[in-house]
């Protein structure tokens, strides 16, 4: 009995060992991480910060679906809704910003959002017409035709208006784990930009609905 209740101790201590070591790996990760990059024009080293989703999803294991569920609702809440109640934009203006990859490096200037592009054809397609485009993310060839979108303004389209204005301006609200980036959150486009972007998407009239 004596042996036994000595080998579950060791056990014990073996276990919180390896809780300790694990915590000590963290701090030691974080520290290299730290001290391997600096700041270089508008990139500092506290884009390494994360909030608590970015945390979440960067284990070695998928956050439960608990966890998620969380973090999406928290996500969900900290949307902001157009000012002035106006959804969409110039698709125009939104086409542009489609096809601009500038922003947010350190060889760029300034932080501004205006100064940004959207970058959306990085990851996905949208005109049929560019021979170039990313596939991370799904087609959104037709984007608002294959939803039903006629008229944006119409009640009946509200919740897809609703749905792709909180996607664009943070893509965890609805997946967790998204890597798409968060372009109203991460304040990377301002509301005029996202207007632009979801006329883009979802006006009859842009060439993704043709």
């Amino acid at each position: 009995m004596k042996i036994r209740h000595l080998t579950a101790l060791a056990v014990i201590a073996a276990g919180a060992a390896q809780a300790q070591t694990a915590r000590q790996l963290d701090q030691q990760t974080a520290a290299m991480m730290r001290a391997s990059f600096r700041d270089q024009g508008i990139a500092t080293v506290e884009r390494l910060n994360q909030d608590d989703a970015q945390k979440a999803c960067s284990q070695a294991k998928p956050p439960s679906a608990a966890v998620a569920k969380k973090i999406e609702t928290a996500q969900l809440a900290a949307v902001k809704w157009p000012s002035d109640g106006q959804f969409i934009g110039d698709w125009k203006e939104g086409e542009k910003l489609a096809q601009n990859g500038r922003g947010m490096t350190w060889t760029d200037a300034s932080t501004a959002a205006a100064k940004n592009g959207a970058m959306c054809y990085n990851c996905h397609q949208i005109d049929k017409k560019e021979i170039s485009f990313g596939t991370i993310g799904p087609s959104l060839w037709n984007y608002g035709k294959l939803r039903g979108v006629a008229d944006p303004a119409d009640p009946a389209s509200a919740a897809i208006v609703k749905y792709t204005w909180g996607k664009l301006w943070n893509s965890k609200a609805y997946a967790a784990c998204s890597n798409m980036p968060r372009f109203g959150h991460a304040e990377l486009l301002n509301e005029q930009q996202i207007r632009d972007v979801m006329a883009l998407l979802l006006d009859p009239k842009s060439p993704v609905n043709q």
